[in-house]
């Protein structure tokens, strides 16, 4: 039973993480109908800034942190409109064939770089683990659940209830209505994507700084595709659920079944739901008249 409960307390605080990933992909989705294929490139790009600042030129975590949250900004800022705003009103493939060479593209120049080595980034938040009578959560996996609910909660608000984020919500419903009412659509495209970016940076320098750096790490994002399936592509409450559910499922099975088996079970998870519901728990359901 103690097992038991260290793996699901474990999965669950490690979903969280996964949640911040799962979340870039569904803020882009919702807010501009792509599939952003390059957020496992970005999130591993501003990994290695943060690392860059903290290691080369020996700034403080938090300052090295606040510095690679912002030039992903500006990334984000000028891919959006020398890339993909020229891709307006194309069809979606080209779009997201677009964001796979971009990704191609990051990926390659990070290993140019910084090479295929793995490095240790300063850790951003305290390593003293936590003691439950017999049970031990480590402190790098409780701090890192604790930042991205913080992250989260600051998002849902945000999107609730602030201006802004009820202008992006009316602009991913109906961007041609949120036109009329006077909604800068083009503002909004590019607030998503920074945001999309920032909150890719917050996730890879958490993984990085618990789990090492290279670039294996963009690969990371890719498991996520099961979380967001499984909530919905264009539910932001759904990839949080569903990040915590995928993260229970991979802590349990890599505790009981090994370590291998933990990469199956989450798309078994995810294949019999869609059988049941194909957009998602949360998803947006879809009807086509005929």
């Amino acid at each position: 039973m103690i097992e038991f409960i260290e793996y699901s307390i474990l999965g669950l605080l490690s979903g969280g993480v996964m949640a911040l990933i799962a979340l870039s992909f569904v803020l882009v989705y919702k807010g501009t109908g792509v599939v952003n294929f390059a957020v496992g490139e970005v999130m591993m790009l501003g990994a290695y800034i943060y690392y860059a600042c903290a290691v080369t030129f020996e700034l403080p975590p938090i300052v090295s942190f606040v510095i690679s949250m912002a030039v992903i900004s500006m990334f984000a800022i000028l891919v959006e409109r020398a890339v993909l705003r020229p891709l307006s009103g194309q069809p979606g493939v080209s779009v997201m064939m677009a964001t796979i060479g971009m990704a191609a593209i990051i990926h390659g120049g990070v290993e140019a770089v910084w090479g295929g080595d793995t490095y240790s980034p300063p850790s951003l938040l305290p390593r003293t683990p936590l003691f439950i009578g017999d049970i031990l959560i480590p402190g790098t996996v409780l701090g890192n659940f604790a930042v991205a609910s913080v992250l989260i909660t600051a998002f849902l608000l945000f999107f609730r209830y602030s201006r802004t984020g009820v202008a992006l919500r009316a602009t991913a419903s109906d961007p041609v209505t949120a036109a009329t009412l006077g909604i800068n659509i083009n503002f909004a495209s590019r607030l998503t994507w920074m945001l999309a970016g920032s909150v890719g940076t917050v996730a890879g320098v958490l993984i990085s700084s618990s789990a090492g750096l290279s670039p294996a790490l963009a690969a990371a994002a890719l498991g996520v595709f099961a979380a967001i399936i499984l909530g919905g592509m264009d539910s932001v409450l759904g990839a949080i659920v569903a990040s915590l559910v995928i993260g229970l499922a991979e802590s349990l099975t890599a505790g009981y079944l090994g370590g291998k088996a933990r990469d199956i079970v989450p798309y078994v998870v995810v294949l019999l739901i869609l059988i049941v519901r194909p957009y998602g728990i949360f998803g947006t359901r879809t009807i086509e008249r005929l």
